[in-house]
């Protein structure tokens, strides 16, 4: 009997089980809110399609995104719960300064939640931002060019000391922007391009900066809240500690998190713009010479003079179009419902754009996968051009290091095209469009590949003095 009762148990479990999933598929794909819009069934039942290409394929999603959107449409659902746009013309309506909430699903595995970046709600995000934007403004990182200077200098001393054979200019180009971020940020360098490895496979970082950052962010929050103040150069805790924001948002674990958050984003973005744009240059004659040229022409080199030379400023924003684009989805939640075309699309509900699509979609960008920097001086390809273009994102949420971003690539780039010749024996374009499988996790990962540069000998090659 015992036995029975058992098995009539675990019948009505199975048959509970069966009717809730059947209810649910059914909820999907024809009551949801989202039932309407085009894409895979699968998709629509289950995150764990996007599990598939994500976590068995290593990262794939995006481009299965991609494919998604050749056979169903520009707007597509990706998910049980959200939606995804591959369009520029409605970035200015999803990147706006309207009340758009991130995606918390999204945040939900970091484990800085608390900071600015990572920051959910709108009105919270606007408190904890605005005690940052001043000091990341453009006159503020205009002020500081000495100090990117210096570190392109430095980095111009490390390379002149293997002229004649190869160096790893991926790990040094992230080296001289964690040095710059890091200065900029708390007014202190942990030494990258002094080390012999340059910190090549970030384990400094991580495990060693990283624990003495925190004892720093500590120390200055000690040292900014104390009765006897030492002199010392502003930083981002200055700004935070005498903000509006309320005691919880000023303790050392929060400050913390924004600090780790916004100097780890500053140098492995910028260091993935560097490295195509130093690629294409220096492997294409004609870019090489245009660009000599023009850096030739002017009696100084400082930021603003650099920032009005129209073809350096071309190359850079295809740096940033081929690099420099996000290859994960940046999602919205609106309180209200957004428009696209025939499509409403209804409010709560999380939709995203992916730049790196648009930045390499064809009928975006003319002959896409190529570096042409071209296409940002004549007129109408570099209008067809700016439609598509955001590798800062837009709107409220727009990348608070733009400007030093701008800065570090104007030095850098300068200075490295005028003193030295390369040649990339290892490395050839596609490895600079997008990611693959092979590299498509985590970007410190691939920020560490060792694509190696040969320095060629001759009388351009000289010491940073």
């Amino acid at each position: 009997m015992g036995v029975l009762v058992d098995v009539l148990s675990w019948k009505g479990i199975f048959v509970v089980l069966i009717t809730y999933l059947a209810g649910t598929i059914f909820y999907r794909l024809t009551l949801h809110p989202l039932a309407g819009f085009p894409g895979p069934k699968l998709a629509a039942i289950t995150r764990w399609y996007e599990g598939y290409y994500d976590i068995v394929l290593n990262g794939q999603y995006t481009f299965k995104i991609k494919e998604l959107h050749d056979k169903y449409g520009p707007v597509i659902r990706i998910s049980p719960y959200e939606l995804h746009v591959n369009d520029p013309a409605f970035l200015n309506t999803l990147y706006n300064h309207d009340i758009m909430k991130k995606y918390a699903w999204t945040y939900d595995a970091h484990t800085a939640k608390g900071s600015t970046a990572f920051t959910v709600d709108h009105d919270l995000h606007k408190a904890r931002r605005q005690p940052l934007n001043g000091f990341f403004s453009k006159a503020k990182v205009a002020s500081r060019q000495d100090m990117i200077q210096m570190y392109a200098d430095k980095l111009c001393r490390r390379i002149s000391q293997y002229v004649g054979t190869t160096f790893d200019l991926g790990a040094a180009s992230l080296a001289f922007t964690q040095d710059v971020a890091n200065d900029f940020i708390i007014s202190k360098s942990y030494g990258s391009l002094d080390r012999e490895d340059l910190d090549v496979s970030m384990l400094v970082f991580l495990q060693g900066a990283g624990r003495e950052q925190y004892q720093d962010t500590k120390y200055l929050v000690d040292l900014a809240t104390s009765n006897d103040k030492i002199k010392h150069r502003r930083t981002i805790i200055d700004e935070i500690l005498e903000s509006k924001l309320s005691p919880s948002d000023k303790t050392v674990e929060r400050i913390y998190e924004d600090v780790s958050t916004i100097s780890n984003a500053a140098f492995e973005t910028t260091a993935s713009v560097i490295r195509p744009v130093l690629f294409h240059v220096f492997s294409n004659p004609t870019i090489l010479q245009r660009l000599r040229a023009e850096l030739e022409s002017v009696i100084t080199t400082d930021l603003k003079t650099l920032e009005q030379l129209p073809y350096l400023t071309s190359v850079l924003k295809e740096g940033f179009r081929l690099g420099g684009g996000l290859s994960t989805r940046l999602q919205r939640v609106s309180e209200k419902d957004l428009f696209y075309g025939k499509w409403r699309i209804p409010a709560g509900h999380p939709v995203g754009m992916t730049p790196l699509l648009m930045h390499t979609d064809n009928e975006v960008h003319h002959n896409a996968k190529s570096f042409l920097p071209e296409r940002w001086i004549d007129a109408e390809t570099r209008k067809r051009s700016e439609r598509g273009f955001a590798p800062f994102s837009k709107g409220s949420r727009i990348c608070l290091g733009m400007h030093l971003a701008w800065a570090e690539l104007y030095i850098v780039v300068a200075t490295l095209v005028q003193r030295f010749d390369f040649s990339f024996p290892n490395a050839t374009a596609e490895d600079f469009v997008e990611p693959t499988a092979r590299d498509a996790g985590p970007k410190t990962q691939a920020s560490g590949m060792a694509w190696r540069a040969l320095i060629a000998g001759g009388e351009r090659v000289t010491a940073a003095g």
